[in-house]
């Protein structure tokens, strides 16, 4: 039997890991052998859609073949899936509706935790290039001079 206790750690755990698992696939992936779609993302271009959406789709399959497995074979599964679901919501809203305005959020991020998440957003997009970027992270980033200041050695 699972505990309403058990669900939420491993809810909370996958929530919290996906912030590791999106540093990485950001910085590595994204950044390596996919740039192909994600230099989509780091280039104005006025469309709706771009090419690194397809990432939504990719990461999202995980948390749907969880839940599946949450209803169908073993409940362990369902918070496993409900927090990876949870975080590329939370994803979502922030980084294309409140960073990129993309759709209408109803938060003002110039204040508060999202104000610096913003800015090292940023920062990261202040490189339009495969290299050289800093800031992979989401809910968890450096503080903003620290940022500029590694941008700035980069840059050199």
């Amino acid at each position: 039997m699972v505990t309403g206790l058990a669900q939420l750690a491993i809810f909370l755990a996958a929530f919290v890991g996906m912030e590791g698992f999106a540093w990485i696939m950001h910085r590595y992936v994204m950044h390596g052998a996919l740039w192909c779609w994600h230099k989509s993302h780091h280039v104005k271009h006025g469309k709706m859609f771009e090419l690194n959406d397809l990432f939504a789709v990719v990461f999202a399959t995980p948390a749907i073949v969880c839940i599946w497995l949450g209803v169908h074979v073993s409940i362990w599964f369902l918070p496993l899936g409900l927090g990876i679901t949870a975080y590329g919501a939370v994803y979502f809203f922030f980084h294309d509706g409140l960073v990129h305005r993309r759709f209408p959020v109803p938060i003002d991020g110039r204040k508060g935790f999202w104000r610096s998440r913003m800015q090292a957003h940023r920062i990261h997009h202040a490189i339009s290039t495969k290299d050289g970027c800093v800031s992979f992270g989401f809910l968890w980033a450096l503080p903003v001079r620290e940022l500029k200041a590694k941008l700035s050695l980069i840059k050199q």
